[in-house]
């Protein structure tokens, strides 16, 4: 049976706030190094993307299995620079809706998931429950993708879910790239502090990146950052079907989305139902 809808507290957690203000799903490290500037064909790259650039740092991803990835991170995305260029969206209006980009997963296929589960990385008892929550969700709606979760210290599966450890709570995902989904989401370990129901409001928001799914509010007018994350004459794609609203105001705005690029901690962790409507229209 699944859990008992609970409500958070006003707490805060380095990172990571949890209020009756929204906030952005943090997703910064520790570590205060002298950041290199991007350059002006990277920031362009961001833009294109529908990104927001500011605040964005080169990074190097590390995985499991030791390999590094170069990669520019903004918020809760990560892009590898060589896969920048083909992220670019279309352009578009601007508003606040349910969006996509413009790289999917093939049609009809099986999603191996893996619950990391091996030395240094591994996902906490309330991480792998949260997952196996978001992952039902997805099964759950009616689309040509089936996910199949296992727990194991592999990372041979399409997208691998990890404990990137640290007192932050938020997370990280790629998006898609030749028809397979963005393969690694870090989930950072001040989330443990939440309840099981934004554990899995988490795994299903950063899951939806790896599928294909933005920000619902990508003007961010909601979040106390208020980065617009597409500002200007690039947008997202629009998925037919779903609110619209403005960038001054929240008039139409799915405020019930799990793909609100803020929170405040009382999320039950559940689709919305025109978040339902988007993946039924994109799968």
């Amino acid at each position: 049976m699944k859990k008992i809808k609970l409500l958070a507290l006003c707490a805060i957690v380095a990172g990571f706030t949890t209020s009756c203000e929204k906030k952005d799903v943090s997703s910064e490290t520790q570590e205060e190094a002298v950041k290199e500037q991007l350059s002006k064909a990277h920031i362009q790259g961001l833009l294109d993307a529908g990104v927001n650039p500011n605040g964005a740092e080169y990074t190097t991803l590390k995985r499991p299995d030791g390999s590094t990835i170069k990669a520019i991170k903004s918020h809760d995305i990560a892009i590898a620079l060589d896969n920048l260029a083909e992220q670019a969206l279309e352009k578009m209006d601007n508003g606040t809706k349910q969006y996509r980009t413009r790289n999917l997963v093939s049609q009809g296929r099986t999603i191996n998931v893996i619950g990391y589960t091996g030395r240094g990385r591994a996902l906490t008892s309330k991480m792998r429950t949260g997952l196996q929550w978001a992952v039902n969700n997805y099964n759950a709606v009616s689309t040509s993708l089936t996910f199949r979760l296992t727990f194991s210290a592999s990372t041979n599966g399409d997208i691998v879910v990890q404990n990137f450890g640290g007192s932050s709570a938020g997370g990280q995902a790629e998006f898609p790239s030749r028809g397979r989904p963005g393969k690694f989401i870090e989930i950072y370990g001040g989330i443990d502090n939440y309840s099981a129901n934004v554990v899995e409001h988490l795994m299903t928001h950063e899951m939806g990146h790896a599928v294909g799914l933005r920000h619902t509010n990508y003007a961010r007018r909601n979040c106390r950052d208020s980065n617009n994350e597409g500002q200007g004459s690039v947008g997202a794609i629009h998925v037919p079907g779903t609110p619209t609203a403005n960038q001054t105001g929240q008039q139409g705005l799915d405020t019930d989305s799990v793909m609100i690029a803020c929170f405040s901690g009382n999320e039950d962790g559940e689709f919305s139902n025109y978040d339902r409507i988007a993946l039924r229209y994109m799968y």
